[in-house]
């Protein structure tokens, strides 16, 4: 079955009661029991919930994955995976990652003796470069905010060959365009408030893995930390699921005529998105994923005034996020990216000019033109 078709029937009417095509919400927070030895599959909700299984078993057959776990939001996924570690292991990160990643790693890896290094491109590492108290490898691909791209199946292929995890962010591509478990990946991380939900209207995290024993490491973290999705948002994802292909087809389609808009427009200085930096990443990105996704960034020359261009925008909303219906724009350094220093951002190449656009499904001549006004009503000579 095709994921654009499985996303609409994953979850059958076979499966709910009195074959209800919608799964019900089970807003439960206990179920009795038979009998004193007589437990049923469901006992306390922040173990387990029917509707939060109803979504867990539809994730993992979008990933085609054993096994698939819902928490609280992305952090709490992320940081569930963190929980893996050791005081004295070390983690790998590629150099651009989500602010709020770096953020937590910077404070609770110190907290408990982990140590981390931010690497500037994975993709050239051999096993040489791999010390001994690597035990963790965590990649955003397509990365935070400039788009690199990371050889997952190469990474993994080099890392496993050392005993180390790794785990993918896939927030970005989602299973509709990439399964890193399929390339190799022990773990993948997605933010479920972005192209899951798609509507802006829920906040969650998911985790997919083939792996039994980190499956049970992990559900024990979901379980025993309460970083568990309720069923009312386990619902809104369900939802959210069944019209994710025909969202990133839409927003996909609407990304790549911004991106050529961009391009050839004289006050825009760089425009990235999946594949862009250069050829070696272009040919991963195409052999490993399907699509570039409708996440870019760009900067614009200083013959642009920010602050009015970004005030002149009537289409796209000055917020950080991303995934929605809806098309949005950030300032890098001031939002998603506040907890990297003024250095840091210089050395990952990201400047106060750089802005980042997450592409809805709007008209996208209406998206062009609101963008081609701004920039003309913001332009200083």
């Amino acid at each position: 079955m095709k994921l654009d078709t499985f996303v609409v029937t994953g979850i059958s009417s076979k499966e709910t009661p009195h074959n209800a095509v919608t799964p019900p919400i089970y807003l439960t927070s206990t179920y009795e029991q038979e009998g004193l030895d007589e437990f049923g599959e469901y006992q306390y909700s922040r173990a387990s919930n029917p509707t939060r299984t109803h979504l867990e078993k539809l994730v993992a057959g979008c990933e085609n994955a054993r096994f698939a776990l819902a928490y609280s939001s992305g952090m709490a996924a992320s940081s569930a995976f963190f929980s893996l570690f050791q005081p004295k292991d070390k983690v790998l990160f590629n150099s651009e990652i989500y602010g709020g990643t770096y953020a937590f790693v910077q404070k609770y890896f110190q907290q408990y003796g982990i140590e981390y290094e931010l690497v500037e491109n994975l993709n050239e590492y051999s096993l040489e470069d791999f010390d001994e108290n690597v035990k963790g490898i965590f990649i955003e691909t397509p990365s935070n905010p400039l788009l690199r791209v990371s050889d997952i199946q190469k990474i993994s292929d080099l890392a496993h060959q050392k005993g180390i995890v790794v785990a993918v962010d896939n927030t970005f591509l989602t299973p509709y365009y990439q399964k890193p478990l399929a390339l190799g990946a022990d773990v993948v991380v997605y933010s479920a408030t972005k192209y899951f939900g798609g509507h802006a209207d829920a906040i969650g995290g998911l985790i997919t893995t083939n792996n039994e024993t980190l499956h049970e490491k992990l559900r024990f973290f979901q379980i025993n930390q309460g970083a568990i999705l309720s069923p009312f948002e386990c619902y809104s994802f369900i939802r959210g699921i069944k019209t994710l292909s025909v969202r990133l087809d839409r927003q996909t389609e609407n990304t790549k005529a911004i991106v050529a808009f961009l391009q050839h427009h004289k006050d825009v200085e760089n425009v990235y998105f999946a594949g862009s930096a250069n050829k070696a990443e272009r040919e991963i990105q195409e052999r490993q994923a399907s699509g570039i996704g409708a996440l870019i960034s760009f900067s614009l020359k200083e013959t642009i005034d920010l602050d009015v261009f970004l005030k002149a925008l009537q289409r796209f909303d000055l917020a950080a996020s991303l995934g929605g219906v809806e098309s949005l724009i950030e300032h890098i350094g001031k939002m998603s990216h506040q907890s990297f220093s003024e250095e840091e951002l210089k050395i990952l190449g990201i400047s106060n000019r750089h802005l980042r656009l997450a592409i809805g499904i709007e008209n996208k001549e209406d998206l062009i033109e609101d963008l081609a006004q701004a920039l003309e009503k913001a332009r200083l000579s």
